[in-house]
């Protein structure tokens, strides 16, 4: 990260409460960031990280991206702004579609227009592989954000507010996640319950995310998309190499996929992948910058492009379960919990 892109900055975070805006709230507070706000409906929460961080940079805004007098209030003056909140449990949006659909959708057209009439610099929008071929209301909603922000993105001239999307997949031990369930099944002496054992997802540490974050921000031109790559793990091996980690012969139980879960995730489609630039560890899918008038590339044709798959969690890169138990290993709040788990 090069410290001097925030330097003098003021920088929202919308759903800056969770688990991305802690990370990244540690990352740009090492900055001379001239303020910080976290925007977020829950008054708890920012009071808690307002006592445990005690930085006179950070400015707390109540108020909710549905409503759109809050998120103006709350981006008036700011120069960078990220976009992290959402509704993110699968199966709650899955019952309660409507309320996905005013977050995830209606919200982040409201920070996007705000974005741009108050003529900040760059925007950050925060997406997911189930945005990808999506099954599930989550997934439908978060791809309509990422298409809400392109459609504005196209409207956009150089100089106007910049913005950009990345997309990546499981991030290891954020909140409602599937390792943290194991470990406290683990240490009540629960078995772990497993959907269905050979059911993939990439994995991510957070750190990662914020990376990727970072980079879209310092790399992104108008409308980007961008994609780490990730290697990916069964939920079985997942399962044992925790096991493994923590000492624990609780039985792994199989209890069938929630509600429009997917036996595996995609981070990019063929078509996708098509008009994307390899950048090592990072992938940049370029917006279809098309307008309406088609008739000219009916007339003009397209080259011929050679077969490419769909970026998968079955075919990207499979961890091992000793892999697996390296890379929980480096995650802090793993490495917490075997703390006090040695202490018992």
């Amino acid at each position: 990260m090069n410290a001097q892109d925030f330097k003098g900055k003021t920088v929202l975070i919308t759903g800056g409460t969770g688990s991305f805006g802690h990370e990244f709230l540690d990352v740009i507070r090492e900055t001379d960031v001239k303020e910080i706000r976290i925007f977020s409906r829950d008054e708890l929460k920012q009071e808690l990280m307002r006592l445990k961080l005690k930085d006179a940079r950070i400015r707390f805004y109540i108020g909710d991206v549905r409503e759109r007098d809050s998120v103006d209030q709350a981006i008036r003056g700011v120069d960078l702004a990220f976009h992290a909140a959402a509704l993110k449990q699968v199966p709650s949006c899955e019952f309660f579609p409507m309320q996905a659909l005013m977050t995830n959708v209606v919200g982040s057209h409201n920070v996007v227009e705000s974005a741009i009439n108050h003529q900040i610099e760059s925007l950050v929008c925060l997406s997911t592989d189930k945005a990808v071929l999506p099954v599930n209301a989550m997934g439908m909603t978060k791809g309509l954000m990422e298409k809400v922000a392109q459609a504005a993105a196209r409207q956009l001239n150089e100089g106007e507010t910049k913005i950009s999307c990345v997309r990546y997949g499981n991030v290891m031990y954020s909140r409602g996640s599937v390792i943290p369930l194991f470990i406290n099944q683990m240490k009540q002496g629960q078995p772990l319950t497993v959907t269905d054992p050979q059911m993939t997802r990439f994995l991510l540490s957070l750190r990662s995310a914020i990376d990727l974050v970072l980079f879209a921000f310092q790399n992104a031109r108008q409308g980007d998309i961008f994609v780490r790559k990730a290697p990916a793990s069964t939920v079985q091996d997942l399962a044992q190499a925790l096991k493994n980690l923590f000492k624990s012969d609780v039985p792994i139980e199989v209890i069938g996929t929630r509600h429009a879960e997917k036996l595996f995730e995609t981070l990019t489609t063929a078509g996708e992948l098509m008009r994307a630039e390899d950048m090592g560890d990072y992938l940049r899918v370029f917006m279809d910058d098309r307008d309406l008038n088609y008739a000219k590339y009916f007339t003009e044709g397209q080259p011929d492009e050679q077969a490419v798959e769909d970026y998968t969690s079955h075919n990207t890169e499979r961890l091992t379960v000793p892999q697996i138990e390296q890379l929980l290993l480096s995650l802090p709040d793993v490495q917490r919990e075997l703390t006090l788990v040695g202490r018992q």
